[in-house]
């Protein structure tokens, strides 16, 4: 004879959010265990990829965490990966160094025209 196993929730409908798991207890129960949704790593904001340092977590979880465990200790911690801030450094050292050089030579043409 099939046991019956009633819901633990109210709402009855096979949505994203009320995925649910038959358990047997101890007991010798059937019970409705909720599965709550896997939480996804956040990402770096230029290349896509999991931020190290900082852990997978439902939105609402990071509220309770202190800033030492959601940020990483950088600049743009906890948006944007070493490698990202990385190129983002020498593109803008590389960008100041090209205007430099437009300066330096601008100067030259103005003086070898005198």
């Amino acid at each position: 004879m099939a046991q019956r196993v009633t819901l633990r929730k109210r709402q009855p409908y096979n949505t994203k959010s009320n995925r649910r798991r038959v358990v047997k207890t101890p007991g010798g129960v059937l019970r409705v265990h909720h599965i709550k949704k896997t939480a996804s790593s956040p990402k770096c904001g230029d290349c896509g990829t999991d931020l190290p340092g900082i852990p997978a977590l439902r939105p609402r979880k990071y509220a309770t965490l202190s800033k030492r465990q959601k940020t990483v200790s950088r600049a743009y911690g906890g948006s944007c990966c070493a490698k990202c801030v990385k190129s983002r450094i020498t593109r803008a050292f590389l960008i100041e160094e090209a205007t430099i050089v437009k300066k330096v030579l601008k100067a030259k043409a103005a003086s070898s025209k005198k």
